[in-house]
């Protein structure tokens, strides 16, 4: 039996200086799958039609004039101003199969989360984005810290601070929910951290 290999993760964490919410993944997908380098670069993921909708009303402002890829650049911009970190909750990972599904993810190294938390000494909530990382997240915070309800957030005791852990809808096309939908999820999230 062939023996598969240890992936490292490919991007460095997006830490802006101002953070005040760290967006949490699993790992990203194969890089074939890469409409960009930047986090969530697979074309049939939708967090950014979510982060377009959620605000400007606009499924495709984070796209290029010619809607095949993402505009990087216009979503790093944005995320600096708003103060979103984004990371994910794997550092090092072996893949099943070879695609984007997280069942078929197995965490090898978790991802630092006080040293990254350090990086950004504003930031008060902490955001995942998918069943993967919800359960990641969970293990690296102090026992008992019950798994929030999807578009909700429990407070958590982390090294000397209180954070918001709220838990989010997938933005991956397999989560069965229309993306109207999750749009208005996370633009609950964004109106209670101050940022729409």
């Amino acid at each position: 039996m062939e023996e598969l290999k240890k992936e490292r993760h490919p991007l460095k964490p997006f830490l802006p200086e101002k953070a005040t919410i760290l967006l949490l993944g699993s790992f990203p997908p194969p890089r074939a799958k890469w409409k960009m380098d930047f986090y969530y670069p697979n074309f049939q993921n939708d967090m950014w039609r979510i982060f377009g909708l959620a605000f400007f009303g606009d499924k495709d402002y984070f796209l290029t004039e010619n809607k095949k890829t993402f505009d990087k650049e216009r979503i790093i911009d944005f995320l600096t101003e708003k103060g979103i970190a984004v990371y994910d909750t794997a550092q090092e990972v072996i893949r099943h199969k070879g695609n984007a599904s997280d069942n078929f993810l197995e965490i090898v190294t978790p991802f630092d989360l006080q040293a990254t938390l350090e990086k950004i000494p504003q930031c008060r909530s902490l955001v995942t984005t998918g069943e993967k990382a919800t359960e990641m997240l969970r293990s690296l915070l102090p026992n008992g810290i019950k798994k929030p309800l999807i578009g909700s957030f429990e407070n958590v005791p982390f090294n000397g601070k209180t954070y918001r852990f709220y838990r989010m809808p997938s933005s991956s096309r397999a989560y069965p929910k229309p993306l109207p939908e999750k749009a208005a999820v996370y633009g609950k999230l964004f109106r209670e951290t101050g940022l729409l």
